[in-house]
């Protein structure tokens, strides 16, 4: 079966279960995932109740879609996403994405736990990204082109919008939320990267480093949307830290900060509103 194929029987199986056209797709990251149980809910689709949908295996993602209001804002949030290293082709990573843009959604934002590249960055800080590296995974558009959604060789010059980076900017000072700016990078994963995989990383220009986001990012670009991201640094990355990593302290970590990181994610899809 096509891609293009698994994503109309996808839509086909639940689009007379989706409540109203979302304005925003939110994906959640590690430390996020309750989020979802704060807003208005008017829906909820288990990813394993859609035809041909990817099933996340991660711990701690719910693994379903969630549709309801922030304040006013119709929105659609994955409460827990597919990564590459599941075993899932590029494709099967990205359907999701394309399928809440099949419901409607305008904006994406992503979302995710990473770790930190640069130096100055710590713990708990808040990242938003301003560009990306997608070169270490397989590009989600390879293979034969959805014309429907998107041109062959889309314009990659600027995924994140600078007018939704603007929005996050203003939400963070409202908030009296510190927040950091750069670009993310995505490996492959399962395994953190070693100490001299991350020194390669900062030398290209990364900020942080993570197993998600720029691929969904590429596809979401592809369609048109208008794409916004925050990552959460969640730890230093390898050889950055004096202990090893690993994916308990990882959510740990990403849990500590998740109050201003929900409160930071609220402001800003209301804010959107305005678009």
């Amino acid at each position: 079966m096509t891609s293009e194929e698994k994503l109309d029987y996808a839509y086909n199986s639940i689009k007379s279960r989706i409540p109203f056209k979302p304005k925003t797709a939110l994906i959640l990251g590690s430390g996020l995932g309750d989020f979802a149980d704060t807003i208005n809910t008017e829906c909820v689709i288990p990813y394993n109740e859609i035809d041909e949908f990817p099933i996340s295996t991660v711990e701690g993602h719910k693994g379903q879609f969630v549709f309801g209001y922030v304040n006013k804002t119709p929105v659609v949030i994955m409460q827990g996403r597919v990564h590459y290293y599941e075993g899932y082709s590029m494709t099967d990573v990205v359907l999701p994405v394309r399928l809440m843009k099949l419901m409607g959604a305008e904006i994406l934002f992503l979302t995710n736990a990473a770790g930190g590249v640069n130096s100055n960055f710590k713990a708990g800080d808040l990242m938003m990204i301003t560009d990306q590296i997608s070169k270490f995974v397989p590009s989600s558009l390879a293979g034969k082109n959805i014309d429907c959604l998107g041109q062959r060789f889309p314009d990659m010059s600027r995924i994140y919008d600078k007018q939704l980076c603007d929005i996050i900017r203003s939400s963070s000072q409202k908030l009296n939320i510190g927040l950091q700016e750069g670009v993310y990078i995505q490996f492959t994963g399962p395994e953190y990267e070693t100490p001299a995989e991350v020194r390669m990383a900062r030398m290209l220009g990364a900020d942080a480093v993570g197993m998600s986001t720029a691929c969904e990012a590429v596809a979401a670009n592809h369609m048109g949307m208008k794409i916004c991201g925050i990552s959460c640094i969640s730890n230093l990355a390898a050889g950055m830290g004096s202990t090893p990593l690993n994916h308990k302290e990882v959510q740990a970590a990403a849990d500590m900060i998740s109050e201003k990181f929900k409160a930071l994610v609220r402001d800003v899809i209301e804010s959107m509103d305005a678009l």
